[in-house]
């Protein structure tokens, strides 16, 4: 009988963050969530700031409950994160001021302004990612653009997951699937374009070498190791540390004729593919393709996902009204259907703060009812996103060329029933849902193939399959839905 083999994936998300244990039998995975705590912006002299200060010592705290509880010494550790946000460090390895946070504002018009110096197709037709405001490259443009100092004084930009590698083990790279959501690295070679950065003014020097996911980085620094008790020896491995990339490497049956959906703060729908997609097609649809596990490619679009319900519960509970996940879905589910419907990628959308009244005054502006509470609201965000995911469905089989048969979402919105139900009603195909933890099973699969224990993605993915629930939502056929979608469209084309 194989040895249980103890893993931790560090997994931390826009709005929380979780140290799991993953313990792994020789056959499949047992989860065990050894601390959780919050994440969020922080505003400071008007702009927003990642308290990356405090997210290392909340993973230092889950290291340390980790040997609270277990005697055995953790086989490997590794880090993955949300996208495009960096670190900049000096010549010393220090930290130089707090990482902004994607929805800083910092980066408005920064794309308009961009493109004016490198064109848009060539831009695209480098980097095969698209286009938003928050990427990296358009964070970096904002600060060429103030002078700031910052860009003189640093001397390695790590993304987010490889700064928190760096303090666990002292050395410094990028992994992969979190450079290419930079819009920084050249899809087809693999590497900086460092010609693309030069033309926007923007440094080359500070861009550390990249390397694949499932790379052992090194050993746990002993000082890191004794804070949190543990004994032994640990690797930091390098997991797809894009939390996307994990996630989709997690999905078992993901094939030719699935589309999948990552379904959290962010949804992300798209397929897996072994080369980029990248043509005038795919540029003016705005589909990105980023790095994935296993050399594939995620060809995916980017849009606000639970987010719009996510900030409209935290606006309610500062008012006072406390709502449950299962009590605004109990609410929604009774709500009038299609009575108001909002474009998640609207750009009012994008910045925190009262969104209630942010998709009241969208209704207005776009001629509609306005929801008449939070039932009314819960719901609206709910259609439309379901409503999202069949336009781009139909965009992913244009491009692909591919009938997409199955619809697999994973991730905290696959525990979503309502939202599962409606994107299988809007696109007419099954949902299936699961795994829940996917980007946590997806980083701790990549750890245990860099150890020895499983052979390949494939086996990994079998091995997950093995470890979890699945639940299939069927469509139920209703002309209502085509009616609302025509008015979606007709919504997002304006």
């Amino acid at each position: 009988m194989t040895k249980m083999a103890n893993f931790l994936a560090i997994d931390l998300g826009a709005s929380s963050g979780r140290v799991l244990l993953g313990q792994w039998d020789g056959s499949c995975f047992r989860l065990q969530e050894m601390h959780r705590f919050t994440n969020g912006p922080v505003n400071i002299l008007g702009h927003l700031h990642w308290d990356v200060l405090q997210l290392w010592t909340e993973i230092k705290a889950g290291l340390a409950r980790y040997s609270a509880q277990f005697d055995q010494p953790v086989a490997g550790i590794g880090v993955d994160t949300w996208g495009v946000d960096f670190a900049l460090l000096d010549r010393a390895g220090h930290l130089i001021g707090n990482p902004h946070h994607y929805r800083d504002s910092r980066t408005d018009g920064m794309p308009e302004l961009a493109v004016t110096k490198v064109p848009r197709d060539q831009i695209y037709q480098q980097t095969g990612i698209q286009f938003m405001q928050l990427n990296t490259l358009f964070q970096l443009f904002s600060m060429v653009q103030a002078n700031d100092p910052q860009l003189e004084w640093a001397d390695k930009l790590l993304m987010m997951p490889d700064l928190f590698h760096y303090w666990l083990t002292g050395q410094m790279a990028v992994e992969y699937t979190i450079a290419t959501t930079s819009q920084m690295l050249d899809a087809r070679k693999r590497i900086w374009a460092t010609g693309l950065l030069s033309r926007l003014n923007i440094p080359t020097q500070f861009l550390p070498a990249i390397v694949p996911p499932g790379t052992v980085l090194g050993e746990l620094r002993p000082d890191v190791s004794r804070e949190a008790g543990l004994g032994g020896s640990t690797s930091v491995i390098a997991p797809g540390s894009h939390d996307t990339a994990s996630a989709v490497g997690a999905i078992s049956d993901l094939d030719v004729h699935s589309a999948y959906i990552s379904s959290g703060t962010w949804s992300l729908m798209g397929v897996e593919i072994p080369e980029p997609i990248i043509n005038p097609q795919a540029l003016e649809l705005n589909f990105t393709n980023e790095g994935g596990v296993g050399g594939a490619i995620c060809f995916l679009k980017n849009i606000p996902g639970l987010w719009l319900l996510q900030e409209c519960r935290r606006q309610w509970q500062s008012e006072g009204q406390a709502y449950t996940w299962d009590g605004l879905l109990a609410l929604a589910e009774k709500a009038e259907p299609f009575r108001s419907l909002v474009d998640p990628d609207a750009h009012e959308f994008l910045s925190p703060g009262d969104m209630p009244n942010k998709i009241h005054a969208y209704c207005r502006r776009t001629g509609q009812p306005e929801p008449l509470g939070v039932g009314e609201i819960a719901r609206a965000c709910l259609e439309s996103l379901a409503l999202k995911s069949r336009q781009l469905l139909a965009d992913l089989e244009m491009l692909t060329g591919r009938r997409l048969e199955t619809i697999r979402v994973v991730g905290g919105g696959s525990q979503n029933r309502l939202l599962c139900q409606f994107t299988a009603d809007a696109c007419q195909r099954p949902v299936v849902a699961g795994p829940v933890e996917a980007t946590a099973l997806g980083n701790l699969m990549l750890q245990v193939i860099a150890s020895g224990h499983l052979s390949d993605i494939r086996q990994g993915r079998q091995a997950i399959a093995a470890s979890i629930e699945r639940r299939t939502y069927d469509p139920h056929p209703s002309p209502a839905w085509d009616e609302a979608f025509a008015r979606f469209e007709e919504l997002v084309s304006k």
